[in-house]
């Protein structure tokens, strides 16, 4: 899987050559295993490779672009990049990063690599025996996956980039069904990281079921407003939809609820959020981001304060400022746009930590949130929300019954402002880490 550097320095001189005034080509080979299984039987098993290039070109401010997965298309591809350039309007704003060193990260782990097909099997398949054997009220298992891949990226730039990493990715995921007296109930749960060994897929299965099994019996029960806790995996999907509003771009465009409101406190003053692409083993970390740019570490809210926003290197010569390293592509044949790192919520203080199994008896009386549904249709603008949610009704300080059906109302910043309390159960869920949220109030619809 090894990349050609004489390949890269091949085309990037062939574009100079054709009279650019820049270029940068990006360069990605990658392989992958997926494994499912369904009652300890391989019920999907797919291995894939793939490699391709980007090159883009600047020419009197106006950029070009084209892309291949074919090393002998290389020719062609300068050509239509080239060409692109001469129909496009010129962008003052339009820039390639000069060279810097990268940030000290390691994202590469070689079990990951290779790891044989019977391994990958047997793994998963432990998830899914894990599971059944967690409660006996395991009646289906939906799905029990498990991924592994590995990705070696360059790219080389004529401002004198060259840079590049190799990066491993692994998870495990599994949804149960749980039945009981004529009820049934779905559990899921997932874990990922860029090291095997932070994998412990039994735990995966048996969180999976214990989530089903804690549903069962749920009722309906009248609206009202009270304290809600917010189970770590909803917390993060809420955190998702905040993140939209601290690129840049959004800003920039008039997308984000945050526009404006820079050096303002918005959110709890209990809590900082941080955007930190050099955590071990997180899958959003890497040394550079994907224009070659070093990756940091940066406190965006701090104490609750909005201290600013994630750039790529484009919009930062918008603002007259330097890239965040946040520059973000699907892939070989995308532009880069802005993303995240590893973005994760964190308490100001650790001693104001309360440990998962006493959030409850903190709350004494409210909803314990495991589930939302729909939390992706909310305003990332104006940040209203209105989501279906199952969980726990809490009544001095322990579990009363499980509730389904429920709604949660409400705006986003108003949530993150109204943190009673944070969990000290921090988990990520792919890039957006989160712990659990104790929230003071919240309208619970029925």
């Amino acid at each position: 899987m090894d990349i050609d550097p004489g390949f890269a320095e091949a085309v990037l001189k062939k574009a100079l050559s054709a009279g650019v005034d820049q270029a940068e080509i990006f360069i990605l080979a990658s392989k992958g295993l997926t494994v499912e299984v369904k009652d300890r039987q391989v019920d999907s098993l797919k291995s894939s490779r793939s490699f391709g290039y980007g090159l883009r070109v600047l020419r009197n401010g106006c950029p070009g672009f084209s892309y291949s997965n074919l090393r002998d298309d290389a020719d062609t591809v300068v050509r239509n990049a080239v060409a692109a350039a001469a129909y496009a309007d010129p962008d003052l704003h339009l820039d390639f990063p000069d060279s810097a060193a990268p940030g000290s990260v390691i994202v590469h782990d070689p079990e990951v690599e290779e790891i044989s097909e019977e391994d990958a099997i047997h793994m998963t398949t432990r998830m899914e025996d894990a599971a059944r054997k967690a409660d006996g009220r395991i009646s289906k298992i939906r799905k029990a996956a498990g991924s592994f891949a590995s990705s070696e990226l360059l790219i080389v730039n004529s401002k004198k980039v060259y840079t590049g990493y190799r990066s491993t990715a692994c998870s495990s995921q599994i949804t149960v069904i749980a039945e009981d007296a004529g009820d049934a109930q779905t559990g899921f749960d997932y874990s990922g990281s860029r090291f095997l060994r932070d994998i412990s897929f039994e735990e995966t299965g048996v969180r999976a079921a214990r989530h089903a099994c804690s549903l069962l019996g749920a009722r309906k029960f009248s609206a009202r407003r009270a304290a809600v806790i917010l189970e770590s995996s909803v917390a993060a999907d809420f955190l998702g939809i905040l993140s939209e509003s601290l690129s840049a771009d959004h800003v920039q465009k008039g997308k984000s609820l945050l526009s404006g409101k820079q050096g303002f406190p918005l959110i709890s003053p209990g809590v900082s959020i941080v955007d930190n692409g050099l955590l071990p083993g997180k899958l959003g970390s890497s040394p550079v981001d994907d224009e070659g740019v070093p990756v940091t570490k940066k406190v965006l809210f701090d104490r609750g304060v909005l201290q600013g926003f994630l750039h790529n290197t484009y919009t930062a010569r918008k603002w007259k400022m330097s890239s965040t390293g946040n520059a973000a592509r699907g892939g070989y044949a995308s532009l880069p746009s802005v993303g995240i790192t590893n973005l994760y919520l964190e308490a100001v203080s650790v001693e104001a930590m309360i440990p998962g199994p006493e959030l409850a008896a903190a709350v004494g009386t409210g909803l314990y949130v495991l589930d939302a549904m729909g939390v992706h249709t909310a305003n990332p603008v104006s940040g209203d929300y209105s989501v279906g949610v199952t969980g726990l009704w809490i009544e001095n300080g322990t579990p009363a019954y499980p509730v389904k059906e429920a709604v949660i109302s409400g705006n986003i910043l108003e949530l993150f402002n109204s943190i009673d309390a944070v969990g000290d159960d921090l988990r990520f869920y792919g890039a957006i880490g989160c712990p659990s949220l104790v929230i003071r109030e919240m309208n619970i619809s029925a």
